[in-house]
């Protein structure tokens, strides 16, 4: 009869190799359908977004172009997804600027306008090649009684800055910081829910 001896070494020879496959089994059996980091927030099915000019209903001039840019740029910087030139691209970001308005909040002795609040707001729709609604769309009820489509849903996104011209605020730069903040919320809407 043969006598199996086992040494202390080729024990914990064994045991880290069960331990090994124990911890590959486990990892690869509960992490196939798990999305980690900032693509966990994101569709996983679309990887390219066409975002096609802004339109705008706005008598300011450049606006939409403007809101493109910055969409497009916050979309490259803060989602896994790329953006192209093709409206065969994965999906379609819609969006079109509905107005901006200017308010006077505040005014001196002698009625001169000191500050202002200035707002803009769009409507968006985000769709896939087939043009359906990329994750449920809830309707936002916009300013100045704007009603979206039926046929195409959208949210509403508003942005409203106050705009202070004697700390050096010129509408310029107030239009860009409101354009910059919109896109941040459009790319928002991008997410997917909880």
């Amino acid at each position: 009869m043969r006598e199996f001896t086992c040494s202390k070494t080729n024990h914990l020879n064994r045991c880290s190799v069960i331990v090994v496959l124990l911890v590959t089994a486990s990892l690869t059996a509960g992490c196939a359908g798990y999305r980690a980091g900032s693509r966990s927030l994101y569709a996983p099915d679309v990887a390219t977004v066409y975002v096609p000019m802004v339109e705008s209903d706005s008598f300011r001039r450049d606006l939409g172009e403007r809101l493109t840019e910055a969409l497009v740029k916050e979309i490259e910087l803060k989602t896994p997804y790329k953006v192209v030139n093709s409206p065969n691209a994965d999906s379609v970001l819609e969006v079109r600027l509905r107005g901006d308005r200017r308010n006077v909040q505040a005014e001196d002795q002698f009625d001169n306008p000191r500050v202002f609040a200035t707002s803009i707001w769009a409507e968006v729709s985000w769709l896939n090649r087939r043009r359906l609604p990329l994750g449920p769309m809830h309707s936002v009820p916009l300013s100045g009684g704007l009603a979206a489509s039926a046929a195409q849903p959208t949210i509403g996104v508003t942005q409203t800055n106050p705009l202070i011209p004697e700390s050096g605020q010129t509408l310029a730069s107030q239009q860009q910081l409101e354009i910059a903040r919109l896109a941040e919320q459009i790319v928002g809407v991008m997410e997917e829910p909880w």
